[in-house]
This record gives structure tokens, sequence and C-alpha cells, in this order.
């Protein structure tokens, strides 16, 4: 019997961790009555663009589980064009947030399916079977929900603050407009009371995993569930993998290091996963009544992402 793994994901980090589970996992974490590998992913950072609906933290995951990934960059796709991109500017059109032509047909077919009527966990499930994936992708919730960063010049929509201003901006606070309306989409509350293993990847607190636990019900069910619960960080050394993780954390008052994030999920999690370079923090992380793996966390190619992956593989 294999490790039936529920992975709650947003951004780059969690795609790299997904990544290595599937590498990790057999069958390549294809679900089956007995094991595999469900990921649940943020949508708070979905936005509208030219008329099309872009789910960026979904297709991140779905693209580098396709092995379509542009490793470089850590999103979009490898070998991309912007033809259509530089004709919208032509055209007039703000094209501050780059879509690539191969990424454009992604979103033209999500969006015609939902104008269709189809909900968003069936068309991301369509998508990711013809793109090759074997893993479950789900996002959280299928209505609609909007991440907005509080900033020194006002409130600002999400890839606004992310892209557009390339989040320079100081994080007063974070909003996540329609969660508390928000239903988990189905299949969410049964991956995660029926993991073997509960994995909060190494995605900003505040950006990638809070609009995913914020959906009502999620943050109840992991709580509940008899999983054993491990998280991720995604501090190391005081600084963020990548991402604006450690300027958030400072302006909002926490600790900029993995025991500042274990603060966070003290009472969601049984065990906190850090860095090696962060060993010297077990002892603060464990007095918060958390236990501690002390590894290595980066996962700059494959080899590192399914090592840090049976690492977390052998706790459940």
């Amino acid at each position: 019997m294999s490790t039936r793994v529920t992975l709650l994901a947003g951004g780059v980090g969690g795609a790299r961790l997904a990544h290595g589970l599937t590498l990790a996992l057999p069958d390549d974490g294809a679900p089956t009555p007995d094991g595999g590998l469900t990921v649940v992913v943020n949508v708070g950072d979905d936005t509208e663009r030219h008329g099309l609906l872009v789910s960026p933290d979904l297709d991140t995951v779905m693209y580098t589980l396709a092995g379509l990934n542009d490793e470089t960059r850590g999103w979009g796709l490898t070998g991309e064009t912007y033809t259509t991109l530089d004709q919208l500017a032509r055209l007039g059109e703000d094209t501050w947030f780059t879509l690539g032509d191969r990424d454009l047909a992604t979103h033209v077919v999500r969006t015609a399916a939902l104008r269709e009527g189809r909900p968003l966990h069936a068309v991301t499930a369509r998508l990711a079977t013809s793109l090759g994936v074997r893993a479950r992708l789900l996002p959280v919730t299928d209505d609609r929900l909007r991440t907005l960063v509080d900033t020194p010049s006002g409130r600002v929509a999400f890839q606004e603050y992310f892209v557009h201003r390339q989040h320079a901006d100081a994080v007063l606070g974070v909003e996540l407009d329609g969660a508390d309306a928000a239903r988990p989409a189905p299949g969410v509350l049964d991956a995660v009371a029926g993991a073997d293993l509960l994995v909060v990847a190494p995605s900003n607190p505040f950006l990638s995993v809070e609009p995913v636990l914020a959906v009502p019900g999620v943050r109840d069910a992991v709580l509940a569930s008899p999983a054993r619960r491990v998280a991720v960080s995604p501090i190391v050394g005081g600084q963020a993998i990548k991402g604006p993780a450690a300027q958030i954390l400072e302006t909002l008052g926490h600790e900029v290091s993995a025991l500042g994030v274990a603060r966070l999920y003290a009472g969601l999690v049984d065990v906190m996963v850090v860095d090696d370079a962060d060993a010297a923090l077990a002892g603060p992380i464990r007095d918060l009544g958390v236990e501690v793996l002390v590894t290595d966390t980066i996962m700059g190619g494959a080899a590192g992402r399914e090592r840090l992956a049976r690492d977390l593989l052998a706790l459940g």
C-alpha cells in the first residue's frame, strides 16, 4: 500500500514539491484507492486578462508536473513565443502581465469551458489530463476568491502588487475577497480527511497558503485530519527562497526565520521541516509543541525535489 498524500500549495515552491512527490510516489503520484498525490491549489492569485481567466498557481503546478514549466523563470512554459502579446500591445492593450502564445491557449480553453457552465475543478482536471499530469489537481474552490494587498499607497489586486509593481511595496495587510462565501471544490475536504500525509508546501504563508485555509471548512478539515500534518518552511537562513515571503513577514511584524513561520503554523501541523542552515532553531520550534525535521530543503533540480519528498514520505 502506498501513501495517500495531500499537498496544500501555491506558487513555485508548491509546484516544485509537487513534482518531487510525483517522483517519489509510485506511478508518478497517480491517485489510486490506496495512495497517490492530490494537490490543493491556491486560486487567490487568479486574474482576468484580455477577457480570459488566468490561474497562475494552478498553471504553474500543472506545467511543472507536465514537464513543460520554464525552470529558469519558475513560471510559464519553456520555449514560449510572444507574438500575440506583441500584437496586443500594438493594438493599445496594457501588456505588463506577460502571457505567452502557448500559455494563452490554456486560458482560452479554461475561459470557454467556464462560460459554458463547467466548474473550475472539472476544467482543471481536463487541462491536466490533456497535458499528461497523473496527480490530481484541485483548485481549493470553484468560487471567486481574490487576494488583495494593502500597501502604503492603498489596496491593490494581487497581480498589480506582485507583477506590475514587482512586489516592491511594503505589505501592510492582506484581504481575501470572497473567501467567506466560497465553498471548497468537490474533493478538497475528502482529500484532506483521507490523507495519510498532509503537507503544507514551502509557499508564501500569507499569499499562497492562507487563501487555501481561509475557504470555509478547509482549516477545520486540516485540524481534524488523522493524517501526519507537515509544513516545510519557505524561509532558509533568514531569507525566502523565492518571492516576497521574507519582506511580508517583516512588515507584518513576524520574525523572518523558520521559527517565525513555525509560529504561524503552530497548532495546525505536527511537524515543521526546516533546512540544515536553521538547525539551531529546532529547539525553539519544539518549544512551540511542534516536532522538527532538519534536512536539506533546497529543491534546485529533480534530484533535490525527490530527496525532500522522500524525507517527507518517511514522516508519514
